[in-house]
């Protein structure tokens, strides 16, 4: 072997050694942490817990590792997620959560976390609308009649919410700033207080998930009136969008997978990947049918851009309304 051959073949196994020892870059950002955690910073059986869990199920199947579900609520999510904010950026610990993350943001007065910059949004796993409702007692037959009623100062209607900042008060205040409404909140400790009072006839209109007023809706003892959406949805073709009488009302109900922040972007669009194809197999399309939501084939970069656009929206909205959280 001549000098020159000699030096080629030298250089070649240094670069296999090197390779040897250090992985291409790809492979190193996309490598799985030995157990996957799924914090849900709420108490276990709603329906941020039941989508986990059963993603849970799915990606361990897939994943060949184990993925496992942690409750952590307390502070309307903040302490769930404050727990995945500070956590290693390697897809170990991830936080499930819900259009909340947003509505929370824009009307706490203080966030252990930023929204935007202590997360990477791995997926949007579901979405869909809600149900503008009315009680029987209401002469309120069309969204017409709604918006009528609204505007009428002399109406003096009011309207319920699971609480002061939640996505039904934040939904119903969009909905008077966009048509110049003037329906009066009334805050509940929960969305069930609410329905009861409704069908009381203590209280005249709301939004709110079909979920959460499945048994009335299905017993005649609530009105639907529109979904919330920016089209019909397929789950209620017969009822009109919202945005058909107020054209650019759109509000979903959503839940998504984030990582704590500087999660490598390989591993960041791997998870999408293995998230979206859970997703979309029929066991869980029929745990999402459940709550009127479709899953999403949104990739990382796009779901980030839509927890931006959620977030500046909401805290647009808190401003101007005036809606606060201590």
């Amino acid at each position: 072997m001549n000098v020159m051959n000699r030096r080629t073949a030298l250089a070649a196994a240094c670069l296999l050694g090197a390779a040897a020892l250090h992985p291409p870059l790809h492979a190193q950002d996309t490598a799985l942490p030995k157990v996957i955690k799924i914090v849900v910073p709420f108490s276990p059986g709603g329906s941020n817990d039941l989508f986990a869990r059963a993603l849970g199920q799915k990606l361990t199947a897939k994943l060949g590792v184990p993925v496992v579900v942690e409750n952590k609520p307390g502070a309307s999510g903040a302490i769930g997620a404050q727990a995945v904010a500070v956590a290693e950026p390697d897809g170990s610990t991830l936080l499930l959560n819900s259009v909340s993350f947003t509505t929370n943001a824009a009307v706490a007065a203080k966030l252990p976390f930023d929204p935007i910059k202590s997360f990477a949004p791995v997926a949007l796993l579901n979405r869909g609308p809600m149900l503008l409702i009315v009680g029987n007692a209401t002469p309120y037959k069309t969204t017409d009649d709604v918006l009528k009623a609204i505007r009428s100062p002399a109406k003096d209607v009011n309207y319920g919410s699971a609480g002061q900042g939640s996505i039904g008060q934040m939904a119903s205040e969009l909905l008077n700033s966009m048509t110049q409404g003037a329906a009066v909140h009334v805050p509940y400790k929960g969305i069930s207080n609410a329905v009861s009072d409704m069908m009381g006839a203590n209280l005249q209109i709301m939004i709110t998930t079909a979920a959460s007023v499945a048994g009335p809706l299905k017993a005649g003892q609530i009105r639907p009136i529109a979904v919330t959406s920016a089209r019909r949805s397929s789950f209620m073709p017969e009822l009109p969008a919202l945005a058909e009488a107020v054209p650019g009302f759109n509000v979903e109900s959503w839940w998504g997978v984030f990582a704590p922040a500087k999660t490598p972007k390989a591993l960041v669009d791997r998870l999408n990947r293995e998230i979206r194809a859970a997703g979309d197999t029929p066991e869980m399309r029929e745990l999402f049918a459940r709550e009127s939501t479709e899953p999403s084939n949104y990739t990382a970069e796009q779901f980030a851009d839509y927890v931006q656009a959620e977030t500046t929206k909401w805290r647009k909205l808190a401003r101007e309304r005036n809606i606060t959280v201590d």
